[in-house]
């Protein structure tokens, strides 16, 4: 066996051993490229400059800002107005709780960018309030969770960054967020038929009802709210700043609305949230700079081109390819969270797309977010499927059938994106950015 073999095994048995035995991921990536690193005779100065240099982009610092601006707000209680601003729009429907629901992961997923945090925020307030009306447990954990992937999509979007991050090819954020947009909508609108269809066939009941004037309070403190995504859609779209100076922005105008106008953010309670992310940007910034190393050894041992090998003597009928990359990603999403995955995988699938298939480097990113985001929903590893579960008090065996018509829906959404690349690039081409 050749050493290329050897060390591509030792690579991914020493990371799959230590994240069975708990070890933490970003750990777990270091700690196997050095192993590997030790076994080829690559110095250990190659892997620590790569891990720093991962952590030298202006594309990054848009993170911790995006993920602040999600805090604030969180903390602020914008998800409460948004859930009643979207109530006046679709409310009035029969299972109107559901399609709120679904629209405001839609607004929420422009303001977040998390999925975790969109089933973490909404799901808290929107499952026991679904079950108290009526609607059966299933139907409510499904409709939060797998909207809840919209968040993925629709800029600002965590997850588009590591992508950019990951590929290394130098495209832009601030394009590659702006693909997102049509996606994320045909996404919302592909999960509101089967909600609705349920919700006649079950007879769910009618959302809430409100007068004239309590609309016109929530439509203006939503509007308020909603600024924070204005701010990233115009600054990106129309090129008045980058995706990081946006992000920046809009975080110091969340902070701005819910001090001034909404008045439910004190020092002690932001002090607070700036805790709450801490730990999310320290795991994000190691991850990423461990992930730099992994990818450096990955790229010594000519993983991509290896693979692209295998899979050209498997077929070469691209629409075949496809396929079993779209497979491919969905089983991974199933068992990993989807941002490590970006990470770990673009660097060995990017080549494989945008090289052999053809794809455009933009429209692959929407496709391969999305594949890992359905990984989310589902078992045995979804993180927010477990939340969603979590906030219901049932356990996951309870509730997957209820998803069923869900995942079909998404399914379908990912075929139609990776096939027709209009759906992701037209906007961007619209706009002149392609």
């Amino acid at each position: 066996m050749s050493e290329v073999a050897i060390g591509t095994i030792m690579l991914f048995a020493a990371l799959a051993i230590l994240m069975i035995i708990r070890i933490p991921i970003a750990f777990s990536l270091a700690i196997s490229a050095m192993i590997t690193a030790t076994y080829l005779g690559i110095p250990y100065f190659n892997l620590f400059q790569k891990m720093s240099v991962s952590l030298i982009s202006f594309t990054f610092i848009a993170v911790p800002f995006f993920i602040m601006m999600a805090q604030v707000m969180t903390d602020g209680e914008i998800t409460k107005k948004l859930m009643a601003f979207c109530n006046i729009i679709v409310g009035r429907v029969r299972g109107g709780t559901a399609i709120v629901n679904i629209l405001v992961s839609m607004l929420f997923g422009g303001i977040s960018g998390s999925s975790a945090a969109d089933v973490s925020s909404i799901g808290a307030m929107l499952i026991p309030a679904m079950i108290d009306e009526g609607y059966d447990v299933d139907y409510s954990v499904a409709v939060t969770v797998t909207s809840s992937v919209e968040g993925g999509i629709i800029p600002p979007s965590q997850n588009m960054l590591f992508y950019a991050l990951a590929s290394a090819s130098g495209i832009s954020i601030s394009t590659l967020l702006i693909c997102g947009y049509v996606p994320g909508i045909l996404l919302t609108l592909g999960l509101m038929i089967p909600a609705y269809a349920i919700a006649m066939q079950k007879k769910y009941p009618l959302g809430e009802k409100h007068s004239l004037k309590e609309n016109v309070k929530i439509v203006t403190e939503a509007v308020l709210g909603l600024g924070a995504i204005v701010i990233v859609i115009a600054g990106t779209s129309f090129g008045v700043c980058s995706a990081t100076e946006a992000a920046a922005v809009a975080a110091v105008y969340a902070l701005v609305i819910t001090v001034v106008a909404y008045r439910n953010m004190t020092v002690k309670k932001y002090i607070e949230g700036l805790k709450k992310c801490l730990p999310t940007m320290t795991m994000a910034m190691a991850i990423i700079s461990a992930s730099g190393a992994f990818s450096y050894v990955m790229s010594y041992l000519k993983v991509p081109q290896n693979l692209t090998t295998w899979l050209l003597a498997l077929t070469s009928d691209k629409i075949l390819l496809t396929l079993l990359l779209l497979v491919m990603m969905l089983i991974l999403g199933c068992f990993m969270d989807m941002g490590i995955l970006i990470l770990l995988t673009t660097p060995i699938l990017y080549p494989i797309a945008t090289g052999v298939l053809g794809f455009n480097p933009y429209h692959f990113g929407v496709v391969l977010v999305l594949a890992y985001g359905i990984g989310l929903c589902t078992p045995p590893v979804g993180t927010s499927l477990f939340i969603g579960c979590s906030i219901a008090k049932t356990p996951v065996e309870k509730v997957v059938k209820g998803f069923m018509p869900f995942y079909l829906s998404m399914v379908i959404m990912l075929l139609l994106l990776t096939f027709i690349p209009a759906l992701s690039l037209g906007l961007p081409q619209l706009l002149g950015l392609l």
